[in-house]
Order: C-alpha cells, then structure tokens, then sequence
C-alpha cells in the first residue's frame, strides 16, 4: 500500500488541501469523528424508546438521544462552536467560549430516520454550519455542510466553498477520498415522492402523474438522507416532499433538513426550491419551520418552479 497516497486522501488532509479556515475545517473533521461512534452505537446498542419525546412531541429513540450527545459533545470539543440547535433540543444550546472571537454556530439533525434503524434501512446525519453566533438565518449564509451515510458502506460527504466531495470510512476507521468535485447530472428519470399520496394538493398530484407520464422511475426508501445521496452520486432526478392537506408547509425542517442539502445540492450544480423561491433564499426564524421542497437535478426542480406558476 502506498502510504503517502493513502494519507493524502483522507478527510483532514483533503480539509487542509483545499484551503478550509482552520475551525470549519475543525468541525466538519469532528462531526466525522462523532459520526463514526454513532455508526458503532447503531450497530451495537439499544434500538428502543428513550422514554422521552423532542420537542416536536415525537417519542425519541434511545439512539436519537445517543446520537445528539456523541455529536454535541464533539462539537464542542472543537472550541470553534459558540451555539448549536439540534432536532432533538428545543432550545439553542450556547457553548463557553470564554470570550473567543470568529466563532461557528452549527444546526443538525443526528440521527434523520432513526425509525429505519431497526428493520436495517439506511439513515443519516445531517450538518448545517454558519459563521458567529446564530443558528438561525438563511441558508445562503451557510459557510459549509454535510450529511453522513449510514449504510453498507459509512459514507461522509461535505461541501465548503470547493466543491462537494465523499468520503468512505474504511477497514481502519479512516474516512478516505472516493469522489472529489462530484457534480448532480442536468437531469434525470428518477424521482423521490415523499408524503401520503392521498393527502396531495391537486397541483402537486398534476404534477406527479406528469412525471409519472414521462416514464420517470420512482425510488423512495423513506429516508431523506440516502434518496438526496442517490441523486447526488448517481444519476440526477428530483426528490420532493410537498405541502399537503394535513401539513401545509410539509415535513421537512428548514435548519436541521433543507438548508444543509441544499447548500450541498447548488454546490454540486443542483437546486432546490418551495415551488416557487429557491430554499436557501428563505428566511429562518424558527426551531421547528418547516417547508415543502423540490431538491435535485436543476431541469427538473425548474420544471417544478415552471409547473407551480402556471408556465407549463
């Protein structure tokens, strides 16, 4: 084995190689580590109920809580975190500091479609992260972003100025380069339809059956995580997950869901819209806002800005 090439290619090397400031590249270096006794813990430890619920009244698993305080704890480890919020929190949590400047404020979701865990279905880690002290702003002020892959393989991917690049953490706990500048194809024959099909809005059904129409292939695992993964690494499409008659604004968080995969999305030449105003542009104020989303390839998601308005 060549040791020199191996070592060039792992995440802190590829982190400091492409010019990352010192405490992004911190954070991002140990959500990677976070990441890596999370997956130990999915594999190894208690799948039950915590016999508590986040603040979304949602009963958390006993991994959801695990998973947040691996995470949590390395996070400030880094000394470069002044605020996190978390999904399974519900209030800003605010780091001591002791007075340091150019700190980082990181939204994340720990462990989005823990539920999937137990009958062995991929899942994943979602990181938001922005320079200073707020949490919550548009996620075009997002200075990086990543998820992580709990699957047959762990994969990491993040985005930080210079493109969007994956990682597999192999045999010796390594996280190691696999995909450099991946770019999400112009379009593709997939789509991701998130939601109960009964409670669709009539424009979002309309739409469905034209894609269905045009002999797009739908592939849904129920998890946010892997289906954005699959359109990212391997042949472009659209994931969606609409308002509906029983959730308005949809299911899937602006802080800890949507900005992230968006930032990472556009990063990698994707998009990502509500229908009608690109995700990164809208506003965040809340813990718990939430939005629709259309995210994947950019013909598709602007076929779906087309649709909503009427031009199609």
């Amino acid at each position: 084995m060549n040791i020199k090439k191996h070592v060039t290619r792992g995440l802190w090397n590829h982190l400091m190689k492409s010019g990352v400031e010192m405490g992004l590249a911190s954070i991002i270096y140990e959500v990677g580590v976070a990441s890596k006794y999370v997956n130990h813990a999915m594999r190894t430890g208690d799948l039950g109920l915590a016999g508590t619920s986040n603040l979304y009244g949602e009963d958390q698993l006993a991994l959801d809580v695990l998973a947040d305080e691996i995470i949590k704890d390395r996070l400030d480890h880094t000394g470069r975190v002044s605020r996190i919020i978390s999904e399974e929190q519900s209030e800003i949590i605010i780091f001591d500091r002791q007075g340091r400047a150019g700190g980082y404020s990181v939204c994340y979701d720990p462990l989005d479609g823990s539920s999937l865990v137990d009958v062995n279905l991929a899942v994943g880690t979602i990181v938001a992260i922005y320079a200073g002290d707020n949490p919550l702003q548009s996620g075009r002020h997002q200075v990086g972003a990543l998820y992580v892959v709990y699957g047959p393989r762990t994969t990491l991917v993040y985005g930080a100025g210079d493109g969007v690049h994956e990682f597999t953490l192999n045999s010796l706990g390594e996280y190691v380069l696999t995909r450099g500048y991946i770019t999400v194809k112009g379009s593709g024959k997939i789509f991701c339809p998130g939601g109960v099909r009964r409670d669709y809005l009539p424009e979002h059904e309309k739409f469905v059956q034209q894609l269905e129409q045009d002999a797009y292939k739908l592939r849904y695992s129920g998890g946010f995580v892997p289906d954005i993964n699959q359109i990212l690494l391997k042949g472009g499409g659209l994931f969606m997950y609409p308002g509906t008659t029983s959730a308005k604004q949809g299911k899937l968080r602006l802080p800890f869901e949507l900005n992230p995969m968006a930032y990472l999305m556009e990063a990698a030449g994707g998009a990502a819209t509500d229908g009608r105003r690109p995700i990164l542009d809208l506003d965040c104020y809340d813990l718990d806002q939430r939005s629709p989303v259309y995210i994947g390839s950019r013909d598709e998601v602007e076929r779906a800005v087309k649709f909503f308005a009427g031009d199609i």
